[in-house]
């Protein structure tokens, strides 16, 4: 897969448009539309911190073309949502946003999803802050209009967590202050092993390492009540989930994703740990075709209803107990029920 340049990118592969959200906020938004004869399902993406939908341009067209509608939008305070000084909504800003907006985003797209393409399957995925919203949604909103849930390196806790004096003053003064900026920087050469991709990302201009207090005391404070609050045990038993994250992520942990993914109790999940693999596993030489895969098998069998989804199960399940042995990093690395 090419890479292309990230800001502005354009393509016959999705249609852009500027569509009026919650809060009368307007938001910048992509639709990549399967071909009629292999429409399938649909597929919510919610990008991550200091991201925008122009990241995904080289992922989202091999869903679609997969048979996978996707829709996706830049957040709520990034991206051209706050950034473009012609169309974003006058009270936007970068940085300013919430958890409780975010949840009320989230819940937006998946309406808007399911009017566009009426009658699929409906998914949510999301990576790194995405990832956590997703897991949110899951737990806070019990997934609804959802038939599964993607988080792809979510972050549930940071891999080297933020100085704890830091973490109390930001969340006391985010109250009187919540749109205050403040830096908030991850190492570009921890995205990816892709050393162009990461270069073409220092110099985004849609891509800015600042958040506001409310916005950044909410994504680590939720992402971190998932397994202090126990909000697992919330998760629906018929909601599926699919997690993905890579074991040499320096920026959200590995470890503290597998622990709630241990935690969710559901008829159907299942997880795959790459080995070595840094935080954005999409922009990753080794394993952005595996996780595509990885996605597109997971919507496939969790489109299915009834017996149809039984069988399929059973297939998956009798294909990994006959398959051989995975290299030992790799057989570490997936859990029981996901074992190739």
């Amino acid at each position: 897969m090419p890479l292309h340049k990230i800001e502005d990118m354009q393509s016959d592969a999705y249609t852009e448009a500027w569509l009026v959200g919650p809060h009368e906020t307007k938001f910048y938004t992509r639709t990549y539309t399967a071909s009629p004869e292999t429409s399938k399902a649909a597929l919510v993406w919610i990008h991550g911190f200091a991201e925008h939908v122009g990241r995904y341009t080289e992922a989202h067209p091999v869903l679609a073309a997969a048979g996978i509608n996707v829709f996706a939008f830049d957040q709520r305070g990034f991206g051209k949502t706050a950034l473009d000084p012609e169309n974003k909504s006058r009270t936007s800003a970068y940085g300013k946003t919430s958890g409780r907006n975010q949840m009320e985003d989230v819940k937006w797209a998946l309406s808007h999803a399911k009017e566009t393409f009426p009658g699929l399957p409906l998914f949510l995925a999301g990576h790194s802050m995405g990832g956590m919203e997703v897991l949110n949604y899951a737990t806070r909103h019990k997934g609804e209009g959802t038939r599964g849930i993607i988080a792809c390196s979510p972050l549930v806790a940071q891999t080297i967590p933020a100085s704890k004096l830091l973490r109390a003053a930001g969340g006391l003064f985010a109250l009187p202050l919540p749109n205050f900026m403040m830096p908030a920087e991850v190492e570009y050469d921890d995205l990816s092993h892709d050393e162009a991709y990461n270069n073409m990302c220092k110099v985004d201009k849609l891509s800015i390492q600042q958040g506001t207090l409310r916005g950044l005391s909410d994504m680590l404070n939720w992402g971190e009540e998932l397994l202090k609050d126990q909000l697992y045990l919330r998760w629906p038993k018929n909601l599926p989930l699919l997690l993905l994250h890579g074991t040499g992520d320096q920026v959200t942990s590995c470890k503290k994703s597998a622990l709630f993914y241990e935690h969710v109790t559901t008829d159907y999940k299942r997880t795959v740990e790459f080995p070595n693999g840094f935080h954005e596993l999409l922009h990753e030489p080794e394993h952005r075709e595996r996780m595509l895969k990885e996605i597109i098998d997971y919507v496939n069998l969790c489109s299915l209803e009834g017996e149809a989804f039984v069988e399929a199960r059973k297939a998956v399940d009798g294909d990994a107990a006959s398959a051989p042995t995975a290299p030992a990093a790799e057989a570490e690395a997936v859990a029981p029920e996901a074992k190739l």
